[in-house]
């Protein structure tokens, strides 16, 4: 199943919906006790899952009609995960054309939940702040259940679905600073989306393809298989110390071809275009705006 958090043009709510090609079923309009988001969903368990599978499957066969979505607006594809965690130097390519070293543990840390926002959205950044803005496509896992120190062969069983996520970054605070926090959670700096694409339909998250289009170039281009630690791996480290709650977004690191380690660099700037592609979950696209 195909889920996004979608609005009509005029409504500043978005609202839960299963996709199907491009068109969407509101669950709202088929249920009169439809989660109010994907979190929502989340935390009603299996049994909720099952439930709008089947009523949403059920009313697509009898003929409901659907919305068409490029007359929709997209916000974030997770609205309230009860945390967002992103994995530093996970592809070997990164670390090293970012002078990282390559840990023997994984490098951690945290999004803030003010830098979420959808496909096609606008971000915005103070230009006397930051001149360094850089892309990095990465795979998003959404935990499906709580999953507390479980082990890497039974990791995969927790996860819920997958998107993409642009984890933007401002260089020049990021190597001005000693945490990563702050570089990387402006506002609207971690667009996610389009959708979240369940884990039965993605089958094996080490072998999807990434790319990044920066104004029509490509400047990334990578299999997740090269990631330093797998997406099972991450997702046992995790849970050794703190219990992954449903909901829990993870950002699993960026392949290489960043714009800082470019020669000349490759920064974001007013009316920039980014378009992030994964295998089966389709492209994230967002828009420049320096104030």
């Amino acid at each position: 199943m195909k889920f996004a958090h979608l609005r009509k043009d005029g409504q500043s709510t978005p609202r839960l919906a299963v996709t199907f090609g491009e068109n969407a079923l509101f669950l709202d309009e088929i249920m009169e006790d439809a989660p109010r988001d994907l979190q929502d969903l989340l935390e009603k368990g299996e049994h909720e899952i099952d439930r709008v599978r089947a009523m949403s499957f059920n009313a697509v066969s009898a003929g409901v009609e659907l919305t068409a979505i490029d007359t929709l607006r997209h916000s974030s594809a997770v609205l309230r995960p009860p945390q967002i965690i992103a994995i530093g130097a996970n592809y070997a390519a990164h670390s090293s054309e970012l002078s990282l070293r390559l840990e023997t543990s994984a490098t951690v840390f945290s999004l803030w939940p003010n830098s979420l926002t959808g496909h096609e959205s606008t971000i915005t950044w103070p230009a006397d702040l930051t001149s360094q803005v850089d892309y990095e496509a990465e795979l998003g896992v959404i935990i499906g259940t709580a999953a507390r120190n479980v082990s890497v062969h039974d990791a995969l069983d927790y996860v819920f679905g997958y998107t993409i996520v642009n984890d933007i970054t401002a260089r020049d605070l990021q190597f001005s600073e000693a945490q990563w926090s702050r570089c990387k959670s402006f506002d609207g700096f971690t667009p996610t989306g389009p959708i979240v694409v369940t884990a039965d339909e993605i089958g094996d998250p080490q072998n999807v393809w990434l790319t990044t289009h920066v104004d029509g170039r490509i400047l990334q281009d990578a299999s997740s298989g090269d990631m330093v630690r797998t997406v099972a791996e991450i997702i046992s480290y995790l849970s050794k110390t703190s219990t992954l709650m449903p909901g829990t977004l993870i950002s699993t690191g960026s392949p290489g071809g960043a714009g800082y380690s470019r020669k000349p660099p490759i920064f974001l700037r007013d009316g920039s275009t980014v378009t992030i592609s994964i295998d089966k979950i389709g492209f994230l696209t967002t828009h420049c705006r320096t104030s």
